[in-house]
């Protein structure tokens, strides 16, 4: 793990265009709120999405193995992502670097779980951008 985060420090936030320290500092002191509201907001959402999901997932494999299977990974991984960022949140607003963790964590298993589901832009796209916002911000925490 940590061969990947000197690997991902190297490429994004040594030689990838850096945010300027105003961004970074909105970006880290208005983003745990952010994450509350829309972790507020989404939690009913989820809860329909899940029971809804309970009903819908038998009928899922009628579109193959491969539709399938990606369900069932998405609400696995959904779930996954969403305890860590609420576990997470209150160290963000400490700026803890055990909650930045959490936070990085959290994007790996997004990013697996778009891996395994083959969704390629929102692994490429959104894990990318993710990270590099991410490690743009990580030298704020402590």
């Amino acid at each position: 793990m940590k061969k990947l985060d000197d690997t991902l420090q190297e490429y994004l936030v040594k030689k990838a265009p850096a945010l300027p320290d105003s961004v970074k500092e909105v970006i880290v002191s208005i983003g745990p709120w952010v994450m509350l509201v829309l972790v507020v907001m989404s939690l009913p959402l989820l809860l329909f999405v899940f029971g809804l999901g309970a009903v819908v997932a038998p009928f899922a494999f009628l579109g193959g193995i491969t539709a399938g299977t990606s369900f069932g990974v998405t609400m696995i991984v959904s779930l996954a992502a969403l305890v860590l960022e609420i576990i997470a949140l209150p160290g963000l607003f400490k700026r803890s670097m055990g909650s930045w963790r959490l936070l990085y964590y959290s994007v790996l298993i997004t990013a697996v779980g778009n891996l395994i589901s083959f969704n390629l832009g929102g692994l490429i796209i959104g894990t990318l951008l993710s990270l590099y916002i991410l490690f743009q911000v990580k030298k704020l925490y402590k």
